[in-house]
């Protein structure tokens, strides 16, 4: 079937040709839609939010696009979560960090992404550091956990430096800490 032609499911096929369309047109898509098929609404819109000849306003308008299509892209089983919060997260310190903070603004806020980051691990820094360091001897599942977690934590270096003195500060670097020993 051609690009742009009808599928019958109410929307248009995405191959060759979505890299072209307007941001309404994909916003509209990522707000009327749920699916995989919003992935390469995702991806396009995150490359124009990365694109340095855009304005500031623009990339982050691109960026809240990406954010969108990550949240309603992905199913419910753990490994789909996973997936979309550490998109989320990443795209999240990708904009604190180039397009600068925002504490009214919760895609933007440091605060904001640490507490959310924090929420989505199941094990402590101690537990995950006790677990990495014997991950060889582990079964399969608690591989995938400890694996999890290093994910979802990949941006702690960079969201440390964000955050002031504090609880919060102190457990984000024990787990930027732990982050090494695990798989």
């Amino acid at each position: 079937m051609a690009s742009g032609t009808s599928t019958g499911t109410g929307r248009e096929d995405q191959e060759p040709g979505l890299g072209t369309w307007s941001f309404e047109r994909l916003h509209a898509m990522a707000v009327n839609e749920h699916g995989r098929h919003l992935e390469a609404v995702r991806i396009v819109a995150q490359g124009r939010a990365y694109d340095d000849d855009r304005p500031a306003e623009a990339r982050l308008r691109w960026a809240k696009l990406s954010l969108l299509a990550n949240r309603r892209a992905h199913g419910d089983g753990l490994e789909d979560r996973t997936r979309a919060a550490t998109q989320d997260f990443t795209l999240r310190m990708w904009i604190i960090d180039h397009l600068g903070p925002d504490d009214d603004d919760p895609d933007r806020s440091p605060d904001a992404l640490a507490s959310d980051t924090l929420g989505t691990l199941r094990l402590t820094p101690s537990q995950a550091g006790a677990l990495g360091d014997r991950w060889r001897e582990l079964p399969i599942e608690q591989l995938r956990e400890l694996r999890r977690h290093k994910n979802l934590t990949a941006h702690l270096a960079d969201l440390v430096g964000r955050t002031g003195p504090g609880p919060t500060r102190d457990l984000l670097l024990a787990w930027d800490g732990v982050r090494h020993r695990l798989p």
